[in-house]
């Protein structure tokens, strides 16, 4: 070999074991995918699962929701009510286009102009307004003191502020305007089909080890669990309780499993007239029984939680007996176990002026979360016991949110889980009267109303003092349950499943598979 030729061979295998994981393809299965490519358009976690692959949030989390750096390196109070965060620098996003401190302003502002199903106004509630200080630095005026504000930003995605505000879904979908920072350009979205993505070799952290993922969405249990079988897809998410006992005994599969943060909580109607009408022997009954406390707690402790985890779920989650896991910033040791009563939610039942029951319509997700179709037929079954003729739905997700949005139901039951890990998340946007201004109640469907909480919960988020606010966050929640705004069920446990020693993946809390975070085995080791 000439020395030209051998100089050649050395630098070709220095440059090759200098290079990224070679080129590889990832297919996950998945029971849902985005409903839009824009990354304002709805708060449901399949749809920023999807789209943090292609879009960076201003602040992230790790796989157990602790703030880390995202587009923002820190960030930091200068005063009550402005906060300053320090952006990172040498950020571009997909057409080359440098990312600054515009692009956070822009995506910020452009989110209540965005109308979707689900409002991402949830994360912007507190800001009043903002200033760009220079290219890496952004100072954000809120509404008051503001201390969860870097918690709502870590579901902050950032866009281009050329993209303009009278970009919407036919641009973002079409991939014309689907342009983020992420470690994956956009290639193609078949809705209710796949996403295709590519490796942007100019990401500014870790390069990912995919050249392309194929995110499949797959929504039957079944035919996800044959996907895998059969090597169609990789990983696949949510593997049903029926079907994990077996993978554990299946040397050929390997599964992985996580506690989360989501929660099936039943939430019943308490308008003077409820959208859908209770009956008793067919004749529609005078005002709406569901504003009888005594009713909610009937129907509280008609469910046999343990029955739930153990039976109907084989054991893929824990009783629930609030709004959010133990552990997180405004969880209250003061309410304890939620009790199975099927004789005293009787004789409430009986109290309220009910003592043969009444007919119910009770609607549920039957695609958003492992196990939801399962536990809505379980609990139908359980208040049955109590005399109660519950028409028990499941629905899909695109079906239930936005009728659920249009307050369509009496009774529902879908998941939620505390993505920030701290209260103000989950009571200001299911519990708290609604108030556009404040930007409170959002998600509030049944229009449980109590000043007390209000003025409970509005004190804490306005306390800067953590232990103080933490206070005031678990009286909020005590007043919320001890009141039935929601009645929480269980909190699930996630499974997922691959072909063994194929995959290095740790599951999150939060449910995300985050196909960055994924690495061949072998290269694992």
């Amino acid at each position: 070999m000439s020395k030209h030729l051998l100089k050649s061979a050395v630098a070709a295998a220095a440059l090759l074991a200098a290079a990224p994981v070679a080129a590889q393809e990832l297919t996950v299965g998945l029971r849902a995918g985005p409903d839009s490519i824009d990354p304002h358009w709805s708060t449901l976690g399949s749809q920023a699962e999807a789209l943090r692959h292609v879009f960076d949030t201003l602040v992230d989390v790790d796989d157990t929701l602790q703030l880390q750096p995202g587009l923002a390196v820190s960030w930091e109070a200068i005063d009550d009510t402005t906060w300053e965060f320090k952006l990172r620098e040498g950020v571009t996003f997909h057409d080359g286009t440098p990312f600054t401190a515009e692009d956070v302003k822009f995506s910020i502002e452009r989110i209540p102009e965005v109308t979707g199903p689900m409002s991402m106004t949830l994360y912007t509630k507190y800001v009043d307004s903002v200033e760009v200080v220079d290219d890496y630095t952004l100072r954000v005026t809120t509404k008051g003191i503001a201390p969860a504000l870097p918690n709502d930003f870590t579901r902050l995605f950032v866009v281009p502020s050329e993209t303009g505000m009278e970009a919407g879904n036919e641009e973002f979908n079409s991939g014309e305007a689907a342009i983020g920072t992420g470690p994956y350009r956009f290639v193609s979205w078949q809705p209710k089909g796949d996403l295709v993505l590519e490796r942007f070799d100019d990401y500014w952290g870790e390069a990912p080890a995919w050249e392309t993922v194929i995110r499949k969405e797959i929504p039957d249990d079944a035919a996800r669990v044959a996907a895998l079988r059969s090597g169609e897809v990789d990983l696949i998410n949510y593997v049903p309780a029926s079907d994990y006992l077996a993978m554990q005994n299946d040397g050929d599969i390997e599964t992985f499993v996580s506690d989360s943060i989501y929660i099936l909580n039943i939430a019943p109607s308490v308008k003077d007239e409820e959208p859908q009408p209770i009956t008793v022997n067919g004749e529609e009954v005078e005002g709406n029984p569901l504003q009888d406390l005594r009713v909610r707690q009937a129907l509280d402790m008609a469910i046999n939680r343990e029955v739930l985890v153990d039976i109907v779920l084989e054991g893929l989650g824990t009783p629930a007996n609030q709004l959010m896991p133990e552990g997180f910033f405004g969880y209250t040791d003061e309410i304890g176990d939620k009790p199975y009563d099927i004789e005293q939610a009787q004789a409430l039942l009986e109290e309220a002026g009910y003592p043969d029951g009444f007919e119910i319509d009770f609607t549920c997700t039957n695609n958003r979360v492992p196990g939801d179709a399962v536990v809505c037929e379980a609990l139908a079954q359980m208040w049955s016991r109590l005399g109660l003729t519950v028409n028990a739905q499941a629905l899909n997700g695109t079906v239930f949110f936005p009728a659920a949005a249009r307050e369509e139901y009496t009774m529902t039951m879908s998941a939620w889980g505390t993505l920030t890990g701290e209260a103000a998340y989950t009571y200001g946007a299911l519990v708290h009267s609604k108030d556009d201004e404040a930007g409170f109640g959002n998600f509030n469907r049944t229009g449980y109303s109590n000043p007390e909480f209000d003025e409970v919960f509005d004190e804490g988020t306005q306390t800067l003092d953590p232990e103080a606010r933490r206070g005031l966050y678990e009286e909020a929640s005590l007043i919320a349950m001890e009141d039935r705004a929601l009645i929480p069920t269980v909190i699930l446990q996630s499974v997922w499943a691959a072909e063994a020693d194929t995959l290095d993946f740790a599951p999150r809390v939060d449910q995300e598979t985050r196909a960055y975070a994924i690495t061949p085995a072998e290269a694992a080791e």
